[in-house]
């Protein structure tokens, strides 16, 4: 035999030993053994003692008659009133002031004294209301990364050194802009208008979910969008949609909320608006009725009744595209008048892109009617296509008003579904009989 075939018959022998002593399978005491792997000989008795301690300190809590409650107090038994009152007494209040400018003093100190010799000898400019301006230092309870210029601080009023940075202060007429609740208008609900929400969603949605395209591209997203067209052609919708589509804040603002009777207050509201804006990781602000402030300036009259609304205007011209650094903030700005507008709102690096919101075509009726009716009880034999043909020339929202007159015909009639019949006789009514109320005829034209 020779040494390969040697090699080979041992090779064999070896296979059927393998075979013969497969590995048994686990049982019982194996599966709890490889549970227990990694754990010290302690761990469980110490998760036991943790139980009991557990245990006796709630026995002990409910025989004390302590409650866990959602604010955190302590129960009424537990007060003391006097104390904190003598504790309030003893401290005394701090006076508000803003800190204008920060002093860096040079200093020759060695490296371990560095950060010693920079809270020592940094200096800071305060200004307090109706009083004076101090060169002050910091309170022992601040560290020197905490201050920033033009940020509201707390002073003593002994020696006004800077006790605590406070957060900026926002009007609560402003803050209340932001919309909380995620309106349930989705990109769905909005018919004949597929382009342009192409165009309003690549200017919003693509920043936000794919900056890095705009990195790699070396360019700046487009930060401001102006949406014009006639009334009811879904501008202030699509703005409802957006707000439920992005994560980021959403920040609504009527025109006409910021004209105000005093001097400089529209334009104190503009300010601390897009103040709180920056304080979000991203923001999203729509200015619905942009022409209620945004209109074109023209020579001042003998009263000056518009200086306010163009102090106003030029305020928001200033934040979207001034001296300060906009931040992630996009501005919407809806209008149906845009031939008012001021030229230097609408260049672009302020507003970048212009978005028209038409009359729908066809098509767009038909997608309208569908989504308007989808909530309705009606027939299914009705002819979306023809009622549509049948309202040439008409809005979303006057598309709106055939679908509810339309219900009003089925209720009259005390049906519970919506036949075709009812529709053609809402198109007369509402398209036809109320053509002298259309506004879009007499649209102006802005092209």
């Amino acid at each position: 035999m020779s040494s390969g075939e040697c090699q080979t018959g041992n090779k064999g022998d070896y296979d059927e030993e393998e075979k013969e002593d497969a590995p048994p399978p686990l049982d019982e005491g194996d599966i709890v053994l490889l549970k227990s792997y990694g754990l010290g000989p302690y761990s469980t008795k110490i998760k036991d003692v943790e139980k009991e301690i557990k245990k006796h300190q709630q026995t002990v809590k409910d025989l004390i008659g302590i409650k866990e409650s959602d604010t955190g107090l302590s129960p009424p038994s537990m007060w003391d009133l006097n104390g904190d009152k003598q504790m309030m007494s003893e401290e005394a209040p701090l006076q508000v002031a803003r800190c204008t400018k920060i002093i860096t003093g040079d200093s020759d100190a060695s490296n371990e004294g560095a950060s010693s010799a920079v809270s020592t000898s940094t200096k800071y400019v305060i200004n307090v209301k109706q009083i004076a301006k101090f060169v002050v230092g910091l309170g022992e309870t601040v560290a020197p990364t905490d201050i920033e210029e033009g940020m509201r601080v707390g002073v003593d009023r002994s020696k006004y050194s800077i006790q605590i940075p406070l957060p900026p202060k926002i009007d609560p007429t402003v803050s209340l802009m932001t919309v909380e609740d995620k309106p349930d208008v989705t990109y769905d609900d909005v018919g004949g208008a597929k382009d342009a929400m192409e165009k309003l969603r690549e200017v919003l949605e693509l920043p936000l979910l794919h900056p890095e395209r705009f990195v790699t591209l070396g360019i700046d997203p487009p930060k401001g969008v102006l949406l014009y067209g006639p009334p009811g052609t879904g501008k202030t919708l699509s703005a409802r949609a957006v707000a439920n589509r992005t994560d980021a804040c959403f920040i609504r603002v009527i025109g006409s909320e910021l004209v105000q009777k005093y001097v400089g207050e529209g334009a104190r509201m503009v300010r601390e608006l897009f103040t709180m804006a920056r304080s979000k990781r991203a923001c999203i602000i729509f200015f619905d009725e942009i022409d209620a402030i945004g209109g074109a300036r023209t020579g001042s009259d003998e009263n000056g009744s518009d200086n306010e609304v163009q102090r106003t205007m030029l305020q928001i011209v200033t934040e979207l595209d001034g001296f300060d650094a906009r931040g992630n903030i996009k501005v919407l700005m809806a209008t149906n008048r845009p031939d008012t507008l001021d030229p230097a709102l609408l260049r672009p690096g302020r507003l970048d892109r212009k978005v028209e919101f038409g009359l729908p075509d066809l098509e767009g009726r038909g997608h309208i009617l569908r989504i308007h009716s989808k909530r309705m009880n009606c027939d299914r034999d009705i002819r979306f296509e023809l009622i549509a043909r049948l309202c040439p020339n008409t809005t979303g929202a006057e598309l709106h008003s055939v679908c509810t007159e339309a219900g009003m015909f089925a209720i009259r009639a005390r049906r519970k579904n919506v036949s075709e019949k009812d529709f053609l006789e809402s198109v007369n009514k509402v398209v036809k009989g109320y053509k002298k109320f259309s506004s879009t005829p007499k649209y102006m034209v802005y092209n």
